[in-house]
């Protein structure tokens, strides 16, 4: 089994201006190693201090980047200005401020999404992929996690909270509802919506681990920053036109890709994976049977790190 490398502090750190957001960015590991790029979730998660170490820090120059609105970038929460094609063209202008040729993306969930897009409209510029929980930003991804007929059947439950801060009528599209009450005039409907979708997120990624009493704690700004984010895109489509994932893998089948997925991954099932495997045949797909949605247990730890030692020296990251 592989483990994650020790705990790493960046080496350097840089404020990107763009649109009226500022993106936080940093690098770790090897000033002079191969460049990987961290694309995290959500959207709206922002990365997180254990995310630089699924990389190798003495063969990697390793850079995460907060997407705009999220984790330390700022606004906190802004939605001006903050779209996919925007998130694209940021990773193309933070390639080009560090001077790399080439570098590996790896990336996961909402992040996987953005890798594929951006791999799609810059493709000379991505040595390879590592997909880890692909969610692909389709009509039925947004349909299972939210619909009536999707996973909210394996825990009806824990619906319930999300059911309570809508009226019969706001039932009827969840997503739209719940975007209306946490970017509106009233505080509290915020931070009610903000919690109930917090609660729900928290059971579908972590139905293991995660606890039901943190639901008592306050809401903090972080929160509901990240809530605002991953509504105004859900309520917007992501951006794109329905199955633009899928529809343009053609531009990116020469790509070494790695597709790693848990077959209890209930936010994406695992179907995500084995439809965009299909459509990247060279791309190698490896089903984790006891590992669900999140970057964490043995199983999904040992499987990212082991992509990621193996790309580094198979990839030509063009120096």
């Amino acid at each position: 089994m592989h483990a994650l490398f020790p705990e790493i502090e960046p080496f350097q750190t840089h404020q990107l201006a763009r649109d009226g957001h500022t993106l936080y960015v940093e690098e770790c590991g090897n000033p002079q190693g191969r460049p990987v790029l961290f694309l995290h979730g959500g959207p709206g998660s922002g990365c997180q201090p254990y995310h630089r170490r699924f990389f190798d820090p003495a063969i990697y120059r390793i850079i995460l980047v907060d997407q705009r609105g999220s984790g330390r970038s700022s606004p906190q929460g802004g939605l001006a200005r903050n779209t996919t094609p925007h998130l694209v063209e940021d990773l193309e202008r933070i390639r080009s401020a560090l001077d790399i040729k080439r570098w590996l993306v790896f990336a996961g969930s909402w992040g996987a999404t953005l890798a594929l897009l951006y791999a799609q409209a810059h493709s000379r510029t991505v040595a390879g992929l590592i997909l880890r929980g692909t969610f692909l930003a389709r009509e039925c991804d947004l349909e299972w996690f939210f619909g009536a007929t999707g996973v909210r059947r394996i825990y009806p439950e824990a619906w319930l909270p999300v059911r309570e801060v809508l009226t019969a009528q706001e039932s009827i599209n969840p997503v739209q509802a719940l975007y209306q009450q946490v970017t509106g005039a009233d505080e509290l409907a915020q931070r009610r919506a903000a919690r109930a979708l917090e609660g729900w997120n928290g059971q579908v990624t972590v139905p293991e681990t995660f606890a039901a009493g943190s639901q008592n704690e306050p809401v903090t700004q972080a929160s509901l920053g990240s809530a605002k984010i991953a509504l105004y895109y859900a309520a917007n489509r992501y951006f794109i036109a329905e199955n633009a994932v899928l529809n343009a893998c053609e531009q990116i089948r020469h790509i070494p890709t790695q597709i790693i997925h848990g077959r209890r991954d209930l936010v994406c099932p695992v179907e995500s994976a084995y439809s965009l495997h299909r459509e990247l045949p060279g791309s190698s797909l490896r089903i984790l049977e006891n590992a669900a949605h999140v970057a964490s247990g043995e199983d999904m730890v040992s499987a990212l790190v082991e992509a990621t030692d193996s790309m580094a020296t198979t990839l030509d990251f063009g120096k």
